[in-house]
């Protein structure tokens, strides 16, 4: 009777294996989709916008406003998110799976505890909560990112993950290629009526795209392109570096180069700063590797083929090379000059009345800030503006994704350093000045903590031995922090590379689960 007993015990035990590999099959497949197919998503969307503020300027006011880029892929993340949650309760409650044990549990739990108490304490809650209209980068979609970075790092993956997620991102650089290249060569597709009209699917009757739109590519704008496709250029060439098989590496090699095609195309230094950073590790990667010729061989492939594709797109827009070498050398050969013009000498004559006003009294006119760009495009201006903010909430912030409320617009220092005092700033560009903002102290000292602990992991591990995995997929992360930087977060960007960072996550954590017990 006691042997009937154990074998009863022993199905069931065997049934709950069974049933953890299909469930964490399906919830890879979910983290796949984040990956690969949400950052391809770009539909129109009309929402109705309830403004905090009360005033004119169209950018502040409420009312029904229209999004292309953000809306559904946010709420794809979100159904996503749900579903995959639901599975790994089901697999942990019920089928007697495990979460790992690390301390990274305890900063993901804290930092979404910081991230909904925020929102309570936020005077624009309602923003907090859903971001705004054309972002949607709020709480909700803060709290996907970090429950699908949990739910990725407690799953078992196959041995070809890492195939898989690059196959994944095959078709986000391949699309996104043809639509910039479009746009660059002044052919935007979003002006053709096939195009439109899949975009415009979901739209109410009535509704239409506004003018002036155009399609730069799949994310949102310049600065979100130029940022990804830099994760994406180190992730491939990292990829091609490590593949033993010639074929795939070649491949590999050859979607490389059209990511740093679209990222010299999207104009923006981020992605180039973001680059020239990361190849430093991607060569210390290569001199580790088993095959180090071919690794070698590898970057200076992707090196010599890249320059003939800088000088055909900075030959077609000087720009291209502005924004990417321009920021080390102000020269530009690409900038074609013309002849000086003529200036008739009476334009240098100056009169004193000229810069007086008199009325019953004599005064002088208050001298007004010389117009021009404070560093990084004027970043370091809206920097030290959010700081200054900051003070006045220091422990929970503002919200995530307020900072257009909340921001003081219209100062008239705002000449030196936006160049513009009718500018309106929407966003700090820079991810950690998100946080801090957003979320206020105690949020930042969270995030920073779960993002160096991952890191440790993911050095932890290379340095114990070169897994091909934990490389490529690693790389991509901190890629992804860097360029943060400079760049905000967005769903089409920071709901995939956190699935990633999960993933990369678990496989470290694997590894170490397994050294540990051949110690023992």
């Amino acid at each position: 009777m006691s042997k009937f007993y154990e074998k009863i015990a022993y199905r069931d035990v065997e049934e709950d294996i069974q049933s953890q590999k299909s469930v964490d099959k399906w919830i890879f497949w979910l983290l796949l989709i984040v990956i690969g197919f949400v950052p391809l998503i770009v539909m129109a969307s009309v929402v109705e916008v309830q403004s905090p503020l009360v005033t004119n300027v169209s950018a502040l006011t409420g009312g029904t406003k229209g999004d292309l880029f953000t809306h559904y892929k946010a709420l794809t993340v979100l159904v996503i998110t749900i579903l995959a949650g639901i599975m790994f309760m089901a697999k942990v409650i019920f089928m007697n799976g495990e979460i790992r044990k690390t301390n990274l549990n305890y900063a993901v739990g804290a930092f979404a505890v910081i991230i909904v108490l925020s929102t309570i304490f936020s005077p624009n809650i309602s923003i907090a909560l859903h971001g705004q209209y054309n972002r949607s980068d709020g709480a909700i979609s803060w709290l996907c990112y970090l429950a699908l970075f949990f739910i990725a790092m407690n799953i078992e993956y196959p041995k070809k993950v890492l195939k898989y997620v690059l196959y994944a991102l095959y078709p986000f650089v391949l699309i996104n290629l043809y639509i910039i290249t479009m746009n660059f060569y002044g052919n935007d597709l979003l002006q053709k009526a096939i195009v439109q009209k899949f975009v415009k699917a979901f739209l109410p009757a009535g509704a239409n795209i506004g003018e002036g739109s155009i399609l730069v590519g799949t994310l949102n704008q310049w600065n979100y392109m130029s940022g990804m496709f830099a994760i994406m250029t180190v992730l491939f060439l990292t990829a091609a570096v490590l593949e033993k098989h010639i074929g795939r590496a070649i491949g590999h090699l050859i979607i490389a180069i059209m990511s740093i095609a679209i990222m010299l195309m999207s104009v923006s230094t981020s992605g180039f700063l973001t680059v020239c950073v990361m190849m430093l590790v991607v060569l210390f990667i290569a001199l580790r590797s088993e095959k180090k010729v071919q690794s070698l061989a590898m970057i200076a492939v992707f090196l010599v083929t890249t320059a003939p594709v800088f000088h055909m797109l900075a030959n077609k827009d000087a720009r291209v090379w502005t924004e990417s070498i321009g920021f080390v050398v102000e020269w530009n050969p690409y900038v074609k000059e013309d002849p000086a013009p003529v200036v008739s000498l009476k334009s240098d004559i100056k009169f004193e009345w000229m810069t007086r006003a008199y009325a019953d009294e004599k005064f002088n006119l208050p001298v007004l800030p010389e117009r021009g760009w404070a560093a990084g495009s004027g970043r370091f201006y809206i920097w030290g503006k959010a700081l200054e903010i900051v003070k006045e909430r220091p422990v929970f912030g503002y919200g995530l994704d307020t900072f257009m409320y909340n921001f003081p617009h219209y100062a008239i220092d705002a000449r030196a350093g936006l160049y513009d005092e009718n500018t309106i700033t929407d966003k700090p560009h820079n991810m950690y000045i998100y946080w801090l903002y957003g979320t206020g102290l105690a949020g930042l000292l969270c995030a920073i903590l779960l993002v160096s602990m991952t890191l440790m992991n993911i050095i932890t591990a290379i340095k114990c031995n070169n897994n091909m995995i934990i490389s490529v997929l690693g790389i991509s992360w901190v890629a992804y922090l860097i360029q943060a930087v400079f760049n905000d977060s967005l769903p089409g960007t920071s709901a995939s590379m956190w699935a990633i960072a999960g993933i990369v996550v678990a496989i470290t954590l694997k590894n170490k689960e397994q050294i540990d017990g051949r110690d023992n």
